[in-house]
């Protein structure tokens, strides 16, 4: 009976030393979290800040203009890493990814590019929205020509055809495939560049491959195309 009385006890001590543990663990964490809380507070003056916000979204290679952000308070937490505090740090800037309407900017969207690109002489260079799927699933590289469509809620037209790919968010310097696409970068005549952004406004773009026994040298040729309204 005795060695039973003695065995509770000392199951209740393990106990109470396991409950007291995890009381100790939790505080620890908790310090933590608001250790780092007031660090973020001290640093920013308050618990709300003003901050940069996109009004609407921004292709990658779009730049920046001042109806596109705008300065809104923010939760100090809550800020993605080099949060730009005002306009000014981003109008007239290019956006090197894409950013979203209602998103805090972040400066980490304006990093440099990976690489050069060469434009053809007479053209312009002009980058897209486009994801994965609509650069033919990514097999766009650096050289490739395609062929340029919008597609919107009642019809697709193409813009432009046999346009040079000049760059793409998922190739290196290597052209190799690293990521998933977001943009693309074409060679145009100056005279298509309003169009094709017009059509990227209110449409998706997709890009076209044609059959490789049909491909001219690379040479930076492209035309507008006439297919309907979108």
């Amino acid at each position: 009976m005795k060695r039973r009385k003695t065995t509770t006890a000392v199951g209740i001590a393990c106990g109470v030393l396991c409950a007291a543990c995890v009381f100790a663990y939790l505080q620890s964490v908790r310090g933590d979290a608001e250790a780092a809380r007031a660090e973020a507070l001290s640093r920013y003056g308050g618990e709300q800040i003003e901050v940069c916000v996109a009004r609407r979204d921004v292709a990658a290679g779009e730049k920046v203009d001042a109806a596109a952000v705008e300065t809104k308070l923010w939760v100090a937490d809550l800020l993605p890493a080099d949060a730009a505090r005002s306009s000014s740090e981003v109008v007239g800037r290019t956006a090197t990814s894409s950013i979203l309407a209602g998103e805090v900017v972040s400066l980490k969207r304006f990093g440099e590019a990976s690489a050069s690109i060469d434009v053809p002489a007479g053209y312009a260079a002009l980058s897209v929205p486009a994801k994965t799927v609509q650069a033919v699933g990514g097999a766009l590289a650096p050289g490739a020509r395609a062929d340029l469509y919008a597609s919107g809620d009642v019809s697709t037209a193409a813009v432009a055809r046999d346009v040079l790919v000049l760059a793409t968010s998922s190739s290196g310097a290597d052209g190799a495939a690293s990521a998933d696409v977001t943009w693309v970068t074409v060679a145009v005549e100056p005279e298509s560049v309003q169009e094709i952004i017009a059509a990227s406004r209110k449409a998706e773009l997709y890009f076209a491959l044609p059959a490789s026994d049909g491909a001219g040298e690379a040479d930076g040729r492209s035309s507008a195309g006439t297919g309907g309204s979108l």
